[in-house]
């Protein structure tokens, strides 16, 4: 069975609007078998932890001019009756908008524990249920009491306890990077193995979109893997914390695993955590004296560190065993 994996945040009006089109473009499927799985994004990171009344916020002039990029050509006002026509065109109800900016972490927890404890259907209703809290009914999605009553409603009755015991924390939170390491920086976002498809098109595109992704050959990784290629890829993209904490169960359960200190090593030199960097490195270039890259990061960490006279000898080193390092100087 394939995977079309939907990268969205409850609090965006397209990723209602997308799940609508997505099911749309699944009637009648009859290729191989898919499951659609929800996975968390974040459009507001820095939404409160107590939600704000949409009205006092929609006055800020920050944010104002925030939304211009938006829609381009339209004001944010008539931005927002705009979506409200599409939603009711999808049968999502005439009477529309968010009431509140809330944070919707906790709502991808009890979404992605939906899922863990009963599969894409059980996912499928308390994710429905949160869209229409936030959009139709104008609750607070961000307190746990409406979290607990969506999920009883979605006959999720365990929901509203995992939630309170933490449950899909660092699940969330991992996720969140590794959506950021494969390149998902909209909502919805679907993906299907290596394939993406941005926006809440229309049931044809996305239909479309599904019946070329799904033909194309699996290309599974192992989970060891696949991690450290997700690390690799978020220090590639500046955010070596981000790659830290990707690698944070690989070097638990692999700690010889060179590939794995190495990485680390350099995500500890790029977030300023040099001595964890040269430790790493100086065993490194102990065990394999003649790694010409382990040699070359270490004399930059000395460097950093003002210790110039010691990281000499390992840039020569690196240098004379690749030319190329001696240029990068």
């Amino acid at each position: 069975m394939r995977h079309i994996e939907v990268w969205a945040d409850v609090v965006c009006a397209w990723a209602y609007i997308g799940k609508r089109r997505l099911a749309q473009a699944l009637e009648g499927w009859d290729g191989e078998p898919v499951e659609v799985v929800w996975r968390p994004f974040r459009i507001d990171p820095m939404a409160p932890t107590q939600a704000e009344p949409m009205e006092e916020v929609l006055r800020d002039p920050v944010v104002d001019a925030a939304l211009q990029g938006c829609a381009p050509g339209m004001t944010p006002a008539e931005n927002r009756v705009r979506v409200s026509e599409i939603a009711a065109a999808e049968g999502l109800g005439s009477r529309w908008g968010a009431a509140w900016r809330a944070s919707s972490h906790d709502a991808h927890r009890l979404i992605a524990l939906a899922y863990q404890e009963g599969g894409s259907a059980l996912q499928d209703a308390v994710l429905e249920g949160v869209l229409r809290a936030h959009f139709v009914e104008q609750r607070d999605i961000s307190l746990k009491e409406t979290l607990q009553e969506i999920a009883a409603a979605a006959g999720f009755s365990e929901g509203g306890r995992l939630l309170g015991e933490g449950g899909a924390e660092e699940y969330v939170r991992e996720t969140l990077l590794r959506g950021k390491a494969i390149g998902v920086t909209t909502s919805p976002t679907l993906v299907i193995g290596g394939e993406a498809l941005a926006g809440a098109h229309a049931p044809e595109v996305i239909a479309q979109f599904v019946a070329r992704a799904v033909a194309e050959p699996r290309r599974e990784l192992p989970t060891e893997v696949e991690r450290l290629r997700l690390a690799q890829a978020l220090l590639d993209k500046g955010d070596p914390l981000g790659c830290l904490t990707l690698l944070g169960k690989l070097m638990a359960e692999h700690p010889e695993e060179r590939s794995v200190r190495l990485l680390a090593a350099r995500a500890h030199y790029h977030s300023a955590q040099l001595s964890r960097a040269r430790s790493g490195l100086e065993t490194l270039v102990a065990e394999i004296p003649d790694d010409a890259y382990a040699r070359l990061m270490l004399g930059r960490v000395l460097e950093r560190q003002g210790k110039g006279e010691e990281a000499a000898p390992h840039l020569r080193i690196a240098a004379a065993m690749n030319p190329e390092y001696g240029k990068a100087g």
